[in-house]
């Protein structure tokens, strides 16, 4: 072990597993990474249920141990009662969120509620409803019914005045799907309207957080593959440096709203700081070096959510040296500009990767629906 985890740590970046499952917390795994490798939070979203409760789906005479999820009892409970799909995944997913939730309630307890957080996500198919999305928010607070749960809504234009709202009813938020600089700072203005609105109600803004989920390697993917089309070696030399250098950006705009009088106003009626959170920070390219998004995105009061294969090459063979954000905006505003003058648009790519994270994750979404559906009805007792 290289102690990289406890380095990152120690730099201020809080290491979160982008994971969970009901085998992960009934195994002791979920309590074994936060005792061994400083895994303080959790995040969810629906492709993470989805395959977590898809492993599940054995015989209903199978063992827990047999079935591999250990949902089968569950399914069982809710296919007797003849509950809808709709309600029996918000059942499965409410369960885990609030058992990840006691797990990790002491790093909650020991960091004043900052970490020992597990995110769970609003029904992606509502991203475009404001409406819809508070009252989903409002919802699964109810259901999950910990204090160190963050409910997911996405940066959609429809999802910003739905953040304020949630905000502004004491509800802690995870910003989840945002790609750009610009709806970066749209989502910290969101949130610190809502702050403003609960100070108004007479709400205690010290118990109300908030992360923002910037999305890093899909920014990479999308860009490199531009970047391959035109196959010139002016090009060539961009690969791999864009999602780093947005992610790096967005960290000096955090900086800057974050130190602006509006801000200083809301923190001195303790208020907590919206932390940047790295998201997406599983290469995707096999050229890179598996931990580049943990190892150039280091920083102060900021989060890293890593898949487990990410956790484990950084606690391997992470170069976890020190802040490697701060000084660096210079070139990282140089890279990206470098992009566009390749005529790569960086608002197509960015406006192109919102709307596909929203189509996967209602993909995912609607996939975990209709399996399930079709498991209930195999579970269902005979009438009679």
């Amino acid at each position: 072990m290289t102690d990289a985890l406890k380095r990152l740590s120690e730099a201020g970046v809080a290491i979160w597993l982008d994971d969970l499952s009901r085998k992960r917390i009934t195994s002791g795994n979920l309590a074994e990474l936060i005792d061994q490798q400083h895994v303080v939070g959790v995040t969810t979203n629906p492709t993470i249920f989805q395959k977590a409760i898809s492993a599940g789906w054995g015989s209903p005479r199978s063992s827990e141990a047999e079935s591999g999820g250990g949902y089968e009892q569950q399914l069982a409970d809710l296919a007797a009662r003849k509950v809808t799909v709709e309600e029996a995944v918000r059942m499965i997913t409410t369960a885990d969120v609030r058992d990840a939730a006691d797990i990790l309630r002491p790093v909650f307890d020991a960091t004043q509620g900052q970490d020992g957080r597990v995110s769970i996500e609003v029904d992606p198919r509502l991203a475009h409803n404001t409406r819809a999305t508070v009252a989903e928010a409002r919802q699964l607070a109810w259901l999950v019914d910990r204090p160190n749960t963050l409910i997911k809504i996405p940066a959609t234009k429809a999802g910003l005045p739905a953040i304020t709202e949630t905000i502004a009813n004491g509800i802690s938020v995870n910003v989840t799907l945002i790609f750009s600089l610009e709806r970066y700072r749209e989502v910290m203005d969101a949130y610190m309207t809502g702050l403003e609105k609960a100070r108004e109600r007479g709400l205690d803004l010290s118990a109300i957080h908030s992360v923002a989920s910037f999305f890093v390697s899909r920014v990479d993917t999308e860009i490199d593959k531009r970047i391959d089309a035109l196959g010139t070696p002016e090009a060539e030399v961009l690969r791999g440096r864009a999602a780093v250098a947005n992610a790096r950006l967005a960290y000096q705009a955090y900086e800057e709203v974050f130190g602006s009088d509006r801000w200083l106003a809301l923190e001195r009626a303790q208020a907590n700081r919206q932390r940047p959170l790295w998201a997406s920070t599983g290469v995707k390219d096999k050229a890179y070096k598996d931990t580049l998004y943990v190892d150039d995105l280091v920083a102060p009061n900021t989060v890293n959510t890593m898949p487990e294969a990410t956790l484990a090459a950084t606690e391997d063979h992470g170069e976890i040296t020190g802040d490697t954000i701060t000084g660096t905006y210079g070139q990282a505003r140089a890279d990206l500009d470098a992009v566009e003058k390749l005529g790569i648009s960086y608002d197509e790519v960015v406006r192109l990767l919102e709307a596909e994270g929203v189509e996967k994750f209602e993909a995912s979404w609607n996939d975990l629906l209709k399996s399930t559906e079709a498991v209930l009805e195999r579970l269902a007792p005979s009438e009679g």
